[in-house]
Protein backbone atom coordinates (compact mmCIF):
# COMPACT_ATOMS: atom_id res chain seq x y z
CA UNK A 1 0.00 0.00 0.00
CA UNK A 2 2.77 2.42 0.94
CA UNK A 3 4.68 1.52 -2.21
CA UNK A 4 1.66 2.29 -4.44
CA UNK A 5 1.32 5.69 -2.77
CA UNK A 6 4.96 6.46 -3.53
CA UNK A 7 4.48 5.49 -7.20
CA UNK A 8 1.42 7.69 -7.40
CA UNK A 9 3.48 10.59 -6.10
CA UNK A 10 6.15 9.99 -8.74
CA UNK A 11 3.54 9.75 -11.47
CA UNK A 12 2.03 13.08 -10.45
CA UNK A 13 5.39 14.77 -10.45
CA UNK A 14 6.19 13.46 -13.94
CA UNK A 15 2.75 14.40 -15.21
CA UNK A 16 3.13 17.98 -14.05
CA UNK A 17 6.31 18.24 -16.07
CA UNK A 18 4.47 17.17 -19.24
CA UNK A 19 1.64 19.65 -18.74
CA UNK A 20 3.90 22.66 -18.21
CA UNK A 21 3.67 25.31 -20.87
CA UNK A 22 0.78 23.97 -22.94
CA UNK A 23 -1.50 26.88 -22.04
CA UNK A 24 -4.68 24.80 -21.76
CA UNK A 25 -6.58 22.95 -19.08
CA UNK A 26 -5.92 25.68 -16.52
CA UNK A 27 -2.16 25.58 -17.10
CA UNK A 28 -0.64 28.81 -18.32
CA UNK A 29 2.86 29.12 -19.69
CA UNK A 30 5.20 31.72 -18.26
CA UNK A 31 5.74 32.87 -21.86
CA UNK A 32 2.05 33.70 -22.26
CA UNK A 33 2.01 35.55 -18.93
CA UNK A 34 5.21 37.41 -19.82
CA UNK A 35 3.77 38.44 -23.20
CA UNK A 36 0.62 39.81 -21.53
CA UNK A 37 2.77 41.64 -18.97
CA UNK A 38 5.07 43.07 -21.65
CA UNK A 39 2.00 44.37 -23.47
CA UNK A 40 0.91 46.12 -20.29
CA UNK A 41 4.45 47.32 -19.56
CA UNK A 42 4.68 48.99 -22.98
CA UNK A 43 1.54 51.03 -22.34
CA UNK A 44 2.67 51.88 -18.82
CA UNK A 45 6.12 52.98 -20.00
CA UNK A 46 4.68 55.21 -22.75
CA UNK A 47 2.25 56.78 -20.27
CA UNK A 48 4.88 57.25 -17.56
CA UNK A 49 7.42 58.94 -19.84
CA UNK A 50 4.80 61.09 -21.56
CA UNK A 51 3.37 62.13 -18.18
CA UNK A 52 6.84 63.09 -16.95
CA UNK A 53 7.55 65.08 -20.13
CA UNK A 54 4.21 66.94 -19.99
CA UNK A 55 4.45 67.56 -16.21
CA UNK A 56 8.02 68.82 -16.57
CA UNK A 57 7.15 71.03 -19.56
CA UNK A 58 4.27 72.59 -17.62
CA UNK A 59 6.48 73.10 -14.56
CA UNK A 60 4.30 70.90 -12.35
CA UNK A 61 5.50 69.46 -9.06
CA UNK A 62 6.08 65.76 -8.33
CA UNK A 63 2.54 64.85 -7.21
CA UNK A 64 0.52 66.25 -10.15
CA UNK A 65 3.15 64.95 -12.57
CA UNK A 66 2.96 61.48 -11.03
CA UNK A 67 -0.86 61.53 -11.13
CA UNK A 68 -0.74 62.48 -14.82
CA UNK A 69 1.88 59.79 -15.53
CA UNK A 70 -0.27 57.13 -13.81
CA UNK A 71 -3.42 58.26 -15.64
CA UNK A 72 -1.59 58.13 -18.98
CA UNK A 73 -0.09 54.72 -18.09
CA UNK A 74 -3.62 53.35 -17.61
CA UNK A 75 -4.80 55.06 -20.80
CA UNK A 76 -2.01 53.64 -22.97
CA UNK A 77 -2.16 50.24 -21.26
CA UNK A 78 -5.85 49.97 -22.09
CA UNK A 79 -5.36 51.49 -25.56
CA UNK A 80 -2.84 48.84 -26.63
CA UNK A 81 -5.14 46.02 -25.48
CA UNK A 82 -8.15 47.73 -27.04
CA UNK A 83 -6.38 47.99 -30.38
CA UNK A 84 -5.87 44.22 -30.50
CA UNK A 85 -9.47 43.41 -29.53
CA UNK A 86 -10.96 45.92 -31.99
CA UNK A 87 -8.75 44.47 -34.73
CA UNK A 88 -10.44 41.11 -34.06
CA UNK A 89 -13.76 42.73 -35.03
CA UNK A 90 -15.26 43.15 -31.55
CA UNK A 91 -17.61 46.11 -31.08
CA UNK A 92 -16.18 49.09 -29.18
CA UNK A 93 -18.32 48.72 -26.04
CA UNK A 94 -17.50 45.03 -25.59
CA UNK A 95 -13.84 45.71 -26.38
CA UNK A 96 -13.67 48.41 -23.68
CA UNK A 97 -15.23 46.02 -21.14
CA UNK A 98 -12.72 43.28 -22.02
CA UNK A 99 -9.76 45.71 -21.87
CA UNK A 100 -10.85 47.07 -18.47
CA UNK A 101 -11.33 43.55 -17.10
CA UNK A 102 -8.05 42.31 -18.57
CA UNK A 103 -5.73 45.13 -17.64
CA UNK A 104 -6.97 46.93 -14.53
CA UNK A 105 -5.26 44.69 -11.95
CA UNK A 106 -2.18 44.25 -14.11
CA UNK A 107 -1.68 48.00 -14.66
CA UNK A 108 -2.52 48.80 -11.03
CA UNK A 109 0.11 46.35 -9.72
CA UNK A 110 2.64 47.59 -12.26
CA UNK A 111 2.05 51.26 -11.42
CA UNK A 112 2.15 50.58 -7.68
CA UNK A 113 5.54 48.84 -7.93
CA UNK A 114 6.93 51.23 -10.53
CA UNK A 115 5.97 54.41 -8.69
CA UNK A 116 6.81 52.87 -5.32
CA UNK A 117 10.39 52.21 -6.44
CA UNK A 118 10.71 55.74 -7.87
CA UNK A 119 9.19 57.30 -4.72
CA UNK A 120 11.47 55.34 -2.39
CA UNK A 121 14.68 55.74 -4.45
CA UNK A 122 16.74 58.61 -2.98
CA UNK A 123 16.68 61.57 -5.37
CA UNK A 124 14.66 59.80 -8.08
CA UNK A 125 11.52 61.93 -7.58
CA UNK A 126 13.54 65.08 -8.16
CA UNK A 127 15.65 63.76 -11.04
CA UNK A 128 15.06 65.55 -14.33
CA UNK A 129 14.52 63.94 -17.73
CA UNK A 130 18.01 65.05 -18.73
CA UNK A 131 19.63 63.16 -15.85
CA UNK A 132 20.77 59.53 -16.18
CA UNK A 133 19.37 58.83 -12.68
CA UNK A 134 15.82 59.43 -13.95
CA UNK A 135 16.14 56.90 -16.79
CA UNK A 136 18.10 54.36 -14.70
CA UNK A 137 15.51 54.34 -11.92
CA UNK A 138 12.63 54.29 -14.43
CA UNK A 139 14.13 51.30 -16.27
CA UNK A 140 14.85 49.51 -13.00
CA UNK A 141 11.39 50.22 -11.57
CA UNK A 142 9.71 48.96 -14.76
CA UNK A 143 11.88 45.82 -14.70
CA UNK A 144 10.90 45.14 -11.06
CA UNK A 145 7.25 45.84 -11.92
CA UNK A 146 7.49 43.36 -14.82
CA UNK A 147 8.89 40.63 -12.53
CA UNK A 148 6.16 41.21 -9.93
CA UNK A 149 3.27 41.57 -12.42
CA UNK A 150 4.06 38.50 -14.57
CA UNK A 151 2.97 36.00 -11.84
CA UNK A 152 -0.18 38.11 -11.25
CA UNK A 153 -1.03 37.82 -14.96
CA UNK A 154 -0.16 34.10 -14.96
CA UNK A 155 -2.55 33.55 -12.04
CA UNK A 156 -5.31 35.62 -13.68
CA UNK A 157 -4.97 33.91 -17.07
CA UNK A 158 -5.02 30.53 -15.28
CA UNK A 159 -8.35 31.49 -13.74
CA UNK A 160 -9.74 32.50 -17.15
CA UNK A 161 -9.45 36.19 -16.29
CA UNK A 162 -7.32 39.04 -17.56
CA UNK A 163 -5.54 38.35 -20.80
CA UNK A 164 -7.16 34.90 -21.10
CA UNK A 165 -10.24 36.86 -22.21
CA UNK A 166 -8.17 38.96 -24.63
CA UNK A 167 -6.50 35.79 -25.91
CA UNK A 168 -9.88 34.44 -27.13
CA UNK A 169 -10.06 37.30 -29.62
CA UNK A 170 -6.60 36.71 -31.07
CA UNK A 171 -7.51 33.36 -32.60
Amino acid sequence: MEHAHADHGNHDHGHQGHDHGHGHGGKVSWAMAAKATLHCLTGCAIGEVLGMIIGTALGWGNVPTMVLAIALAFFFGYALTLRGILAAGVDFRSAVRVALAADTLSIAVMELIDNGVIALWPGAMDAHLSEPLFWTVLALSLAIAFVVTTPVNKWMIGRGKGHAVVHQYHH
